[in-house]
């Protein structure tokens, strides 16, 4: 009897550190090392919805792990990539900006980095055919080349991302619904750019919703950010919450749990 105690407090501890906890993955692109994180839910279960999280400039930060511990606790597969790799993360403002400028520029790269965070999502236990791509700035602009990629999700979430594309691009079809949290005074993205963006949107035939917060700039959703709007980028509470209530309808109407 004292053997099964102590083996039942075994499973117990076990299902603890299994669910509900952020694990580190380590995967590859070739002989490029990747290192990102997955959650399952609570309540684990065959065919759950899966969330992928693409993050900012900077990689992988707090605001991603907590965005992924929240979803779990919503019932949701999340997996954060690792877009850069390692050996590439970027140490400052300077570096963020040229090896994110990279990805925005090879797109094809960029899609093939979300493929194989996909793979690791769906591995980690979430319906392939039940999966949602999230994205903040950097990230965002990721999730939006999820759609344009025609890669196999439901729908794509891009907060205070970048919108743009090559303009010699061709304006294909996107089929995954299109969700854009966007900053009323972001200086980051043109009239003009989101005006082209929107267009893209009409001319592909999309499913698409754009939502505009008052009061706020760039990176609105990160805490890190600070609170000073002439920086150009700042947390925003209210506009923060308000996103993620949006994302929360937005996966209630697209996902099936």
């Amino acid at each position: 009897m004292e053997n099964l105690k102590y083996i039942f407090l075994g499973i117990i501890l076990i299902s603890i550190q299994t669910f509900g906890q952020l694990k580190p993955v380590q995967y590859k692109d070739g002989n490029q090392i990747l290192n990102g994180f997955k959650i399952v839910p609570s309540q684990k279960g065959s065919q759950k919805p899966g969330i992928l999280i693409l993050p900012a400039w900077k990689g992988i930060d707090k605001l991603s792990k907590d965005t992924a511990e929240t979803l779990s606790e919503l019932g949701y597969y999340a997996f954060i990539a690792d877009i850069y790799g390692e050996g590439n993360y970027p140490k400052d403002n300077g570096e963020a900006g040229k090896v994110a400028g990279f990805y925005k520029k090879d797109f094809v790269a960029y899609q093939k980095r979300i493929s194989l965070a996909l793979e690791q999502l769906i591995a980690a236990g979430a319906n392939p055919d039940n999966i949602v791509v999230i994205g903040y700035c950097f990230g965002g602009t990721g999730a939006l080349e999820a759609a344009r990629g025609h890669l196999n999700v439901k729908g794509v979430v891009s907060f205070h991302g970048g919108l743009g594309k090559d303009a010699t691009r061709a304006t294909e079809p996107i089929t995954a619904k299109v969700l854009v949290c966007h900053g009323a005074d972001d200086p980051y993205e043109s009239k003009e750019e989101i005006a082209t963006f929107q267009q893209e949107m009409r001319d592909t035939k999309a499913d698409w919703q754009m939502i505009y917060y008052a009061n706020a700039v760039h990176s609105f959703t990160n805490p890190e950010s600070g609170t000073d709007n002439s920086k150009g980028a700042a947390y925003n509470e209210k506009a923060a919450k308000r996103s993620f209530e949006h994302l929360k309808l937005f996966l209630n109407e697209v996902l099936k749990k």
